[in-house]
């Protein structure tokens, strides 16, 4: 079991599978990109579902979210799916994807036993995706989420974030458009993890903004926390349901208390928090020829000390080292 002083018990690993990305959006990286990680630095596929069958198997993880960067841009991505999926007891399974190349993979995806997931879709607009991402791949995304649907890979789930005078207009729109095409939409509060340190809380588009741009058109109704419990979005029914919309406020509401989460950098850093400015190396540890058991030990020690909240509401908070790219979102 992974549990902290707090009493929080994490059930959900998140794995970052290469810090790598074929966009360049605004809030996350330059547009020149980053300093990449040298391959001898990335977990092997084979490193990478070690990790994750310790987790399963001895410290109680159910479910592993694949993230990056780019998951889709790591090679091996199939077959640790694959793997994972053979592992007892099983795991449930999801990706977070800019959608970029789902159109090829989802059936394969799917095949090896992904069960769902959550795509990146800020804007309808071909020309602001392409002046908030820096490549004009609009199409690409729309056609991915149409083959996840196709596929099976659902609920499938689009992440928005919105920024002042690019998108924040468009709230109504993307939900009447996801409703229509039976996505399940989230919006999320823009996150001080670009690499750039531009983030600033004021002017941000704050979920109260959001929420109160959708009611210009729609009635919305609150789950309530018995229905949340430790998700991370915050679910109202749209007029009435059963389609859902929700807001994942991580600056305006944050949701520390109920968090279940450990992640698991591309280089294979244990990370208690997206917000944590430390890490604990589990990597040496496989390379060193530790036994599961020890690096079990090491992975609940680095969860023990988890602290109580990120600390995005201190005046004092200073952004992380690493930009999300780098660190799974």
């Amino acid at each position: 079991m992974l549990i902290d002083t707090y009493g929080r018990v994490a059930t959900d690993l998140r794995v970052s599978l290469t810090d790598r990305c074929n966009l360049r959006c605004t809030y996350c990286m330059p547009e020149e990109g980053l300093q990449w990680l040298a391959k001898p630095d990335l977990l092997t596929d084979d490193e990478i579902v070690r990790l994750i069958g310790i987790a399963v198997t001895s410290l109680g993880i159910e479910e592993v979210r694949f993230t990056g960067g780019e998951p889709l841009l790591r090679p091996g991505l199939v077959g640790i799916v694959e793997r994972v999926a053979a592992l007892d007891p099983r795991p449930q399974m999801s990706l977070t994807t800019n959608g970029i190349g789902l159109r090829r993979m989802a059936s394969a995806l799917k095949a090896a036993g992904l069960d769902r997931v959550n795509v990146s879709l800020d804007t309808l607009r071909p020309d602001v995706f392409k002046t908030l991402t820096r490549r004009d791949r609009h199409k690409d995304v729309l056609e991915g989420l149409e083959a996840a649907h196709e596929a099976g890979l659902t609920p499938v789930k689009v992440n928005s974030v919105l920024m002042p005078g690019l998108n924040d207009d468009e709230a109504p729109d993307l939900l009447a458009w996801a409703v229509e095409h039976g996505y399940e939409l989230r919006f999320i509060e823009q996150m001080p993890l670009d690499a750039q340190h531009g983030w600033k809380r004021e002017g941000m588009v704050t979920a109260g903004d959001i929420l109160t741009s959708l009611r210009t058109r729609f009635e919305l109704t609150a789950e309530g926390a018995g229905e949340r419990g430790s998700a991370p979005a915050e679910r109202w029914l749209v007029d009435g349901g059963p389609h859902r919309v929700g807001v994942i406020a991580s600056v305006t509401r944050p949701f520390c208390s109920a968090c279940d989460r450990t992640r698991l950098t591309a280089d294979g850093q244990v990370r208690t928090c997206l917000f944590a400015a430390e890490e604990t190396d589990l990597r040496a540890a496989l390379r060193s020829d530790a036994p599961d058991e020890e690096v079990a030990r090491i992975w609940r020690l680095a969860m023990w000390g988890k602290k109580a909240g990120a600390g995005l509401d201190d005046p004092t908070f200073v952004q992380p080292d690493r930009p999300m790219s780098a660190i799974g979102g």
